[in-house]
């Protein structure tokens, strides 16, 4: 096999292949309306953040590019502007593991509006099943824990029992489903 590059990485396509790539090497294409005065400078900057996101800080040696274009679509969400989906995706998911690193170990503070944060902008996507995974090692990182024990047993119920309420009172659309694994 051949190595990668240190700036590269690698995008899965939905046919199964994989194309190397940098973070200039990237082109995003917006098609619709217009994104109310979206600068294409800012889009670069977005574009190369989550690419640095994903191979520095997450340390990824490839990414679907479902996975990128969502990342991206989170990101300008965030800086606020609107952006409109073609077709709502099936499948709306998040890792809790990344949820748990923002918030830090022992910090269920900081872990619980940002998870509310996440089922908010995933239920806005207007997906049929809300995913949640990586339960298990996130509640042993928030409870700052190499074992399961009966306090990871109630933070896990506690989290679950959270979703499940943010879904009845923040979800406009009762078809839609949640997993929590």
């Amino acid at each position: 096999m051949i190595a990668l590059h240190s700036n590269y990485l690698l995008f899965q396509l939905a046919d199964g292949e994989s194309v190397p790539c940098s973070a200039e090497m990237i082109t995003v294409e917006i098609s619709g309306e217009p994104c109310g005065g979206l600068d294409p400078e800012m889009l670069h900057h977005a574009t190369a953040s989550v690419f640095h996101y994903f191979k520095v800080e997450l340390q990824r040696e490839s990414v679907t590019a479902g996975e990128f274009s969502r990342a991206i679509e989170k990101v300008l969400r965030h800086l606020g502007y609107t952006l409109r989906s073609g077709t709502a995706p099936e499948v709306s998911e998040t890792d809790l593991g990344l949820l748990a690193d923002e918030a830090g170990a022992g910090l269920e503070l900081f872990f619980f509006p940002r998870l509310r944060d996440e089922l908010r902008l995933q239920l806005r996507q207007s997906p049929r099943v809300v995913r949640f995974h990586g339960l298990r090692g996130c509640v042993k990182q928030i409870a700052g824990t190499r074992r399961w024990s009966s306090r990871c047993e109630r933070l896990q119920d506690q989290i679950v029992a959270f979703l499940r309420e943010c879904l009845t009172s923040d979800s406009e659309k009762p078809a839609c489903a949640l997993v929590v694994e």
